[in-house]
């Protein structure tokens, strides 16, 4: 897949690596702006302090705002899979969209193809495995809702981008929510600290792990957002696993 065209306003906004770090995590977001100019503008802006590597508008154009090479300030209070650190290991993507507070649109055709075609471009230069291309709200779920439940993860996985498995269906049976205890409650949150989630292993749901289980949602079971781990929910998560785990075993034979 051949990259778009790169344009280039680059941010004073970022610093060195910790510990010289290669990114092996990309990070995904929306704007939540009202145009693309204006969040280029934002993310110029020494004042914010915040930036990122690229932002792609919604006609497709991609913007380079820090050399890949820096760490670029994205991600802020976040955590994965242990990392707090998540803006020196990764390379964090703008997409504009004016987000939920402005009608949350559909992410165009147009863009959803330079998304693709960027991401292919990073992985020519960074093995960045499969289960490390993440939303916002993965690894700051109780502070972000982005890119959101109408972004299209099964298209990139499709892509050859990340880890993706079919939603199971949404049946009536209710599910775990706030103020339950459950030795099930233990198994829901170990296998979400097992994919990466920060979430405590208590057997409580309790408001982390309602909020871990609604960035799942968004991330992986986008048809009913709501926080509660109902069977369709837990079953996914299960699914995602079994491929987490396959994926895992493939990469180990690759090296």
């Amino acid at each position: 897949m051949a990259i778009f065209e790169i344009d280039r306003c680059m941010s004073s906004s970022f610093d060195e690596r910790a510990g010289g770090q290669k990114p092996d995590l990309l990070l995904l977001h929306y704007t939540n702006m009202a145009t693309a100019a204006n969040a280029i503008k934002r993310l110029c802006d020494p004042v914010t302090r915040v930036s990122c590597h690229y932002l792609i508008a919604e006609d497709g154009e991609i913007t380079q705002m820090v050399e890949e090479e820096h760490r670029a300030w994205h991600a802020g209070k976040s955590l994965w899979a242990g990392c707090k650190d998540i803006n020196s290991c990764s390379i964090g993507i703008e997409i504009a969209n004016v987000g939920p507070d402005q009608g949350y649109p559909p992410f165009p055709d147009i863009q959803m193809e330079a998304v693709e075609a960027l991401c292919h471009d990073i992985f020519s230069r960074y093995r960045i495995v499969p289960e490390r291309v993440l939303a916002h709200s993965d690894v700051a779920p109780a502070r972000k809702q982005d890119p959101g439940e109408k972004f299209d993860w099964q298209r990139l996985f499709s892509a050859g981008i990340g880890l993706w498995v079919e939603p199971e269906p949404i049946d009536g049976v209710e599910g775990f929510k706030l103020g339950d205890t459950s030795k099930h409650i233990l198994n829901l949150q170990s296998a979400l600290s097992t994919y990466g989630y920060q979430v405590n292993i208590t057997g409580r749901f309790d408001a982390q792990t309602k909020h871990v289980v609604t960035a799942f949602q968004r991330h992986f079971r986008q048809e009913r957002v709501d926080g509660v781990a109902d069977f369709s929910t837990l079953k996914t998560l299960s699914d995602l696993l079994q491929v987490y785990e396959e994926s895992n075993l493939a990469q180990i034979a690759d090296i």
